[in-house]
C-alpha cells in the first residue's frame, strides 16, 4: 500500500523536473546566446535551405557557388555604403595598394588607342634590368597578341602582375625598330610609394604630397620630414587632396608627429565596439613646425582623421574644400576560400566629437555615390556660401572655435575650384583624354631631345618655344574635335599648363609634375601666403574661454 502511494507521485515529480529544466534551459539560452542569435540562426538556416532546395529541385543545373558569390555583395549593399565583399580573385589586388609593395614587372603605364604605353620604367626593377624603355608599347603577352578592346586596365594588371619569381614574355613595339622586340621579365617586388612629392617650395617652406595611408606611409613621412628639415624648412604644407584614405593606424602615427603629448587624435565607437580613444604620446619630432593641411572633396577616411585632428587641436590651418565624409570603420574578415568582407563595425569621431561620416540611407548606394555630383551642381565647389552647415551639430576646438558636424571636414579657409579660362573646347579635350594622348605622342617623338632637360623649369622653357597649342589643335582635329580658335585661345593658359605638365610627367616623373603644377595652384599659393604671414596657428575667438 505504501509503495502504491509513492508511485502516484512519480509522474508529478517528473513533470516538475521537466518544467524546471525548461526554465533553466531557457534562462541560459537567453543569457548566453541572446534572443537575436535565434533570429539570426533561423534566417541563416532559411538561406541555407533555399540554396539546398535550388540545388536539389531547380529545373536547370545551377552553380550554387556562383549564386552565393552574386548574393554576397547584394546582402552587404543593404547595409552601409562601405561594407563590401571581395572575391578571392580580387583580394590580393585590393590589399596590395596599401601593403607597400606588390609583385610585378616594374612599369608605370597608360592605355591609349587600345594599347599599353609604358610611361616610365621603375629604377632597379625587373623591366629596367631586361632593357624596357619609357615609350615602349606592349603588344604581346606570353606569345599572344594583346591589343584592341581586350586591353583594359584590369586585364592588363592581371596579366602583368604575378607571383615573385614567375616569368612573363613581352612583345614590344619600339619607335625606330622594324620588328617586334621580345623580352622575358622575371617578376619581382615592386614598391608602392605613398608620398608623391617632397620638396622645398621656396627657401623657407616645404611641401609633401601624400596619395594614401598605407603600411609604409609613416616611415616615408619620416624620411620626407628629415629631408626638409635638413634643408632648414620653417613651415610645412601637407597635401591630402584626392587622398581617399587607408589605414587608420598610419594616420594616427602621422598626426602624432605634430601634436604635444596627451592630445586626442580620434576615437571610434560602435554598437558592439566600445569607445576607444587614440591620443598622442609626445614623441613627435615636428610638434612646433607651422603646418597647413590641404583637403578637397576627394579627401576621405584617414585623410579626414588627419585633418580633423589638426583642426580640432588648433595645431594648424586647413585649406581647400569640404572633404568627402567617410567616417565608417571597416574590419576585414576573411573566409576559408580566400575571399573576404569588409564590415563596418564603428564610426570615427574627431577630438571635438564630430562624426566624420556624412548622412546615408541603408541600401541606397547609388544616391550616396551621387553626393559629389550633387555638391558640384549645387555650387559647393565654387562658393562657400553654397555649403549649408548643420547648425544642430555645433562643436568646439580646443581654443573654442566653432566647427560643425554632419559629415566631412570643412576647411578653415575655403578655396573654390578654379574655372578661370575654362571653355567647352578645353573641357572636351580634357574629358576625351586628347591632351594626355597628344602629350605622350609628343614625348615619344622627341624623347631624345627632352632627355637633355632635368628640371621642370628647364623643360618648360624649351616647350614654350615649340608652339604646342597649334600642334595639339591639328592633332585634336584629326581625332574629331573641331577646332574653335576663340575658345582655344581663351583657354590657352590651361592648355599649356596641361600639355607641359603631362610631358614633364612623362619624362621626369610625378614629383616634377606636381612641382610644376603647384606654381599655378591657388590652394598652394594660399597656403604659402598664410605661412609667410605666420598665421598657420589658429587663434581663439574673442571673448571665448579656452576649452580643455
Amino acid at each position: 500500500m505504501a509503495n502504491n502511494s509513492k508511485n502516484r507521485f512519480i509522474p508529478l515529480i517528473i513533470a516538475v523536473c521537466l518544467v524546471i529544466g525548461i526554465i533553466i534551459g531557457t534562462f541560459y539560452a537567453n543569457h548566453f546566446s541572446g534572443n537575436r542569435l535565434g533570429i539570426i540562426n533561423t534566417s541563416s538556416n532559411k538561406i541555407n535551405a533555399l540554396l539546398h532546395i535550388i540545388n536539389d529541385q531547380y529545373v536547370d543545373t545551377v552553380n550554387v557557388n556562383n549564386l552565393v558569390e552574386s548574393a554576397m555583395p547584394q546582402i552587404l549593399s543593404e547595409l552601409d555604403p562601405h561594407s563590401s565583399y571581395i572575391p578571392a580573385k580580387d583580394l590580393e589586388a585590393a590589399n596590395s595598394d596599401l601593403k607597400g609593395s606588390f609583385s610585378g614587372i616594374g612599369i608605370q603605364f597608360t592605355i591609349q588607342d587600345d594599347t599599353i604605353h609604358v610611361n616610365s620604367v621603375i629604377q632597379g626593377g625587373p623591366s629596367e634590368k631586361v632593357g624596357l624603355l619609357a615609350g615602349d608599347r606592349i603588344v604581346e603577352i606570353d606569345d599572344s597578341a594583346f591589343v584592341g578592346k581586350i586591353v583594359t586596365n584590369e586585364e592588363s594588371m592581371r596579366r602583368l602582375k604575378g607571383e615573385k619569381g614567375s616569368k612573363v614574355k613581352l612583345g614590344i613595339y619600339r619607335l625606330g625598330e622594324k620588328d617586334i622586340l621580345h623580352f622575358t621579365v622575371v617578376r619581382g617586388d615592386i614598391p608602392v610609394k605613398s608620398i608623391d612629392a617632397t620638396y622645398m617650395v621656396n627657401e623657407k617652406f616645404g611641401y609633401i604630397k601624400i596619395n594614401k595611408f598605407g603600411e609604409t606611409t609613416y616611415p616615408e613621412l619620416l624620411v620626407s620630414l628629415a629631408k626638409l628639415n635638413k634643408e632648414k624648412c620653417k613651415g610645412l604644407i601637407i597635401d591630402l587632396r584626392g587622398n581617399t584614405g587607408g589605414y587608420m593606424a598610419a594616420a594616427i602615427q602621422m598626426v602624432n608627429e605634430f601634436l604635444p603629448a596627451n592630445r586626442l587624435i580620434v576615437y571610434t565607437e560602435g554598437r558592439k565596439s566600445p569607445r576607444e580613444n587614440y591620443t598622442s604620446n609626445g614623441t613627435g619630432s615636428n610638434q612646433n613646425m607651422p603646418l597647413i593641411v590641404l583637403i578637397n572633396e576627394g579627401s576621405a577616411s584617414a585623410s579626414e582623421i588627419f585633418a580633423g585632428a589638426i583642426q580640432d587641436n588648433d595645431r594648424g590651418t586647413i585649406i581647400g574644400r569640404r572633404s568627402f565624409g567617410k567616417g565608417l570603420v571597416q574590419q576585414p574578415i576573411e573566409f576559408n576560400d580566400g575571399s573576404a568582407i569588409r564590415l563596418t563595425i564603428a564610426r570615427y569621431y574627431t577630438p571635438s566629437g564630430r562624426c566624420i561620416q556624412k548622412p546615408y540611407e541603408n541600401g541606397k548606394y547609388q544616391e550616396y555615390e551621387m553626393d559629389l555630383i550633387n555638391r558640384y551642381e549645387h555650387g559647393e565647389f565654387f562658393s562657400a556660401d553654397s555649403i549649408k552647415q548643420n547648425t544642430k551639430e555645433i562643436y568646439h576646438t580646443s581654443l573654442g572655435r566653432v566647427v560643425y558636424g554632419g559629415g566631412g571636414i570643412m576647411p578653415d579657409i575655403f578655396v573654390p575650384e578654379d574655372t578661370t579660362n575654362m571653355t567647352s573646347y578645353y573641357r572636351e579635350a580634357l574629358t576625351r583624354g586628347l591632351i594626355i594622348r597628344y602629350a605622350m605622342k609628343y614625348t615619344d617623338n622627341h624623347r631624345d631631345k627632352l632627355q637633355e632637360f632635368h628640371t621642370p623649369d628647364s623643360m618648360e622653357s624649351f616647350l614654350k618655344k615649340q608652339n604646342l597649342l597649334e600642334q595639339f589643335a591639328t592633332y585634336a582635329s584629326s581625332k574629331g574635335l573641331k577646332r574653335r580658335n576663340i575658345l582655344m585661345y581663351k583657354s590657352k593658359k590651361l592648355f599649356e599648363e596641361s600639355l607641359y605638365g603631362n610631358i614633364i610627367y612623362n619624362m621626369l616623373g610625378i614629383e616634377a609634375y606636381i612641382t610644376y603644377l603647384n606654381q599655378f595652384d591657388n590652394t598652394v599659393l594660399q597656403a604659402l601666403d598664410i605661412l609667410e604671414k605666420e598665421e598657420s596657428y589658429p587663434q581663439a575667438p574673442a571673448d571665448t574661454t579656452t576649452i580643455e
